[in-house]
């Protein structure tokens, strides 16, 4: 999930995503413990999700405003 998908959302959506990524993560790992973890590159990408997600959150409570693009 892109950081300009995840800006789009309110705080409660993101709140939800956050709970359901790390629910994710747990399964993921818990599937690497028992050695059943098909892609271990999915731990990975749903590590940088929360942190994602983590980071957007601050940045509102902060009242930090990004500015998208590029000049």
């Amino acid at each position: 999930m892109k950081a300009s998908e995840i800006r789009e959302k309110s705080q409660t959506e993101l709140e939800q995503e956050l709970a359901e990524l790390k629910s994710e993560l747990f399964k993921l790992r818990f599937q690497l413990a028992t050695n059943q973890l098909d892609n271990p590159m999915r731990l990975k990408d749903v590590k940088k999700s929360i942190a994602r997600v983590k980071t957007i959150i601050r940045e509102r409570e902060l009242g930090i405003t990004v500015q998208t693009g590029i000049n």
